[in-house]
């Protein structure tokens, strides 16, 4: 799609209806993990803490230290009849390991380690998300977009995980999520206001509203990322993110390192002697890597040599490197896995005039904005 045609798409989305979010609430929440697999955890609150277990009477002040210890639940080195509980702190936060959040959290000893799981209403996540996934100094429409994206993505996470632990991870795995409490105020909690039940929906079903930073050229089809195949996941050009920091990007690995990173994570590999792309996508993105090696040849998935090296280190599979000495020089473009909404195309299309729904229809090609109350219930 040429640049014109780019334009002329957006201009129809334009004449598309803008739909006002309804004032009904949702009863929706949901469930974060917070903490996994963790040896204990620190929970402390300056306004006192409120701790119930099943089977257990847990005195508590202003903090306590929860273990899972070889037979059980320990609180301060009391060990527990019950592998779980539930905190909550009286002013309504609490700071667990660091981490403050609101509502209230789960405590689970699970396969030896902890699983904290906190719980709070939806809209309240899509407030602490927002911010956490963009800046909210950026215009108020591209923060619709992000609210909308956001309360999506959780909804079509807690229909599909609802029968498991939890819904999200409180990371880049699913959505960065640092609660704000309180201090929610100020253009990002507007905009998770303004379109309060919004979401984006295929045949009655909430999206998975998937999004990264920088996509540079065109966004990514699911099926070349994930093997899945979503009829609103489909890529589109996307000339719109000049501006980012990450439009373009170079980094130097050491030979010895990527080797070690290799074999870490269970790639049988020897002394590196070349490596070539080996596929690509039709967008641009290595599919795959050949590595020739003492121990013979090896084919190494684009999305792996990132997860190997560091998704911050290789900011994206859309690259090319060469080998000077004994170094590997990355050359690159572009921010995360490329598939759905890019975030700074999106910026610059809100500081152009667009609203927040002909962008999201331009991501989403296929895709309505719908009240979530309207979507069928499960």
């Amino acid at each position: 799609m040429t640049r014109a045609c780019t334009t002329a798409a957006l201009a129809l989305l334009l004449a598309a209806p803008v739909l006002t979010p309804a004032r009904a609430q949702a009863d929706e929440t949901i469930r974060i993990a917070i903490l996994q697999n963790a040896e204990s955890a620190t929970v402390v609150s300056s306004a006192g803490l409120i701790v119930q277990a099943p089977n257990d009477t847990v005195d508590a002040t202003g903090q306590i230290i929860m273990e899972a210890g070889p037979s059980g639940l320990t609180v301060d080195g009391q060990l527990l009849r019950s592998d779980r509980l539930e905190v909550r702190g009286r002013d309504g936060e609490i700071t667990i390991n660091g981490l403050t959040v609101g509502g209230r959290v789960i405590v689970k000893r699970q396969n030896g380690k902890l699983l904290a799981i906190n719980e709070v209403p939806l809209e309240d996540y899509v407030k602490g998300v927002v911010p956490s996934e963009m800046s909210a100094a950026w215009h108020p429409e591209a923060l619709k977009v992000q609210a909308i994206a956001t309360r999506t993505y959780a909804l079509y996470k807690m229909r599909q995980n609802a029968r498991k632990d939890f819904d999200v991870l409180a990371s880049i795995k699913d959505q960065v999520y640092l609660y704000r409490g309180r201090a929610s105020a100020g253009a990002a909690a507007r905009a998770v206001d303004d379109t309060r039940d919004l979401v984006l929906a295929y045949r009655d079903e909430p999206i998975l509203a998937v999004f990264s930073s920088t996509a540079a050229g065109q966004t990514e089809d699911a099926w070349n990322v994930w093997a899945v195949d979503m009829p609103y996941l489909k890529g589109v050009e996307c000339p719109f993110d000049l501006n980012s920091p990450w439009y373009q990007w170079r980094t130097d690995i050491a030979l010895p390192m990527l080797e070690q990173r290799l074999r870490d994570e269970g790639f049988p590999v020897g002394i590196i002697a070349s490596l070539a792309p080996a596929t690509y996508t039709k967008a641009g993105r290595v599919i795959q890597v050949r590595i020739l090696h003492s121990g013979g040849e090896l084919y190494v998935k684009g999305d792996d040599l990132r997860r190997v090296l560091g998704y911050t280190v290789l900011p994206s599979t859309q690259f090319d490197f060469d080998i000077v000495g004994m170094q590997v020089q990355f050359a690159g473009r572009g921010n995360g896995h490329g598939v759905g909404l890019c975030q700074w195309g999106a910026k610059e299309l809100a500081e152009r005039g667009y609203s927040a729904e002909t962008i999201l229809r331009y991501y989403y090609p296929g895709a309505d904005i719908r009240d979530l109350n309207s979507l069928p219930r499960r």
